[in-house]
């Protein structure tokens, strides 16, 4: 199943890295920092068509579209972000990327990333490790004090602005140093890879860290909501994952903050 999931995530990243005139196709959702494009919803179409003959019983969960299907009641789940960094890809900064999970009952058991513009392709198995262009890779053991923090923000929620100020004023002065890249899943991506030490964000949908979350766990991370209890598959909620050491002294670091 694994590889048939690698082969459909790579032909959909060619999608995306074939963009054309993508300023013409964008619209706003909820606000102009909330936007979608022709592509994702042209990618989320091509996924659930190749996805589902996969698993033909399977659930889909998307970004992009009104489905919301009692996906509870499923066996089996994919959960796919079609673009996951649509701004940074509308602006033309390569940070974006393919996005697909799949679940059984409620548990991650795959995920792939591939970011189509640097050709880095993440996957894991539950149980079975982590992957990125098919070599196996494992997360740092660094303490935070020689780790990179990633943090996520959408301007969207208006309601998070002074909860996500307050969380990275805590850890800015404890860390190497600090980067925003724009993708919850790619980041997840780059904790599973070393690249970084921890990540937080304070409110994400399940299609933004599904993928991702396997990734990082079957590369040695933890991965909670902020307040380091299991991460929810079928709702927003936020996120806190690093490596062991970084994200102990991360979670105790917010909590003594409330």
């Amino acid at each position: 199943m694994l590889e048939r999931l690698i082969a459909v995530t790579r032909e959909a990243g060619g999608i995306i890295r074939s963009a054309r005139d993508v300023d013409s196709s964008v619209r706003e959702k909820s606000s102009p920092r909330d936007l979608v494009t022709n592509y994702d919803l042209l990618v989320q179409d091509f996924l659930r068509r190749e996805l589902l003959k996969l698993l033909p019983e399977a659930g889909f969960l998307g970004e992009e579209g009104d489905e919301r299907e009692n996906l509870s009641r499923k066996e089996w789940v994919f959960i796919v972000d079609p673009i996951d960094g649509t701004t940074n890809f509308i602006q033309g900064y390569h940070n974006s990327c393919v996005s697909v999970g799949l679940a059984k009952q409620g548990q991650m058991e795959y995920g792939v990333v591939f970011n189509p513009y640097d050709g880095e392709l993440y996957a894991a198995q539950r149980g079975k490790g982590a992957w990125l262009n098919g070599k196996p890779i494992a997360c740092t053991d660094r303490p935070l004090d020689h780790s990179l923090l990633i943090f996520g923000s959408a301007l969207y929620y208006r309601d998070l602005v002074g909860e996500t100020l307050r969380l990275f004023n805590a850890a800015f002065p404890l860390v190497q140093d600090i980067r925003r890249f724009g993708s919850a899943a790619l980041d997840l991506c780059y904790l599973a890879a070393g690249k970084a030490g921890a990540f937080f964000e304070c409110r994400l949908c399940p299609w933004d860290y599904a993928a991702g979350s396997l990734i990082a766990r079957e590369a040695g991370c933890t991965v909670t909501q902020l307040d380091g209890s299991p991460i929810d598959l079928f709702n927003k909620c936020g996120i806190l994952a690093g490596s062991p050491g970084a994200w102990r002294e991360l979670l105790a670091l917010f909590q003594k903050g409330e």
